[in-house]
């Protein structure tokens, strides 16, 4: 298993950017290149952005792609709403997705918030050779 995969809020947001793209694909084809394309990348960008930040190095660099995916979870909610309104989603499509949303971006909070917590990775010291003589004015 993939480092990403064990994570729940990874797993929530897949789950969801799959349901976006299934419903997307009743979408009309003159909103193809507009709303329909907007949606799908910030679905899609959700669990590649805690994907990728799992893959880094240090958990700041974590803990930014977290905040990244957050965003876009954000912008998925609004574009959904839209979608909504648009009528391009109907009322009992829309309905479902906003617990889905909230407990991936309660997993996503949890995420960085963990992270957060964990003490910091010390930095390695210089040997004392590599260290600059310092020698007293005068």
């Amino acid at each position: 298993m993939i480092a990403y995969e064990r994570l729940t809020a990874w797993r929530l947001a897949h789950r969801l950017a799959l349901e976006v793209y299934s419903a997307s694909d009743r979408w009309p084809r003159a909103e193809l290149y507009g709303v329909t394309a907007q949606t799908r990348r910030a679905a899609l960008s959700v669990p590649t952005n805690i994907a990728e930040g799992a893959a880094k190095r240090g958990r700041l660099e974590f803990g930014r792609y977290l905040n990244i995916a957050l965003g876009s979870l954000a912008e998925l909610a609004y574009l959904l709403r839209f979608a909504r309104d648009r009528h391009l989603l109907q009322n009992a499509e829309w309905a479902p997705w906003t617990p889905c949303e909230m407990r991936s971006g309660g997993s996503s909070t949890a995420c960085t918030e963990r992270s957060a917590r964990r003490p910091p990775v010390q930095p390695a010291l210089h040997r004392p050779s590599d260290r600059p003589t310092v020698r007293p004015s005068d």
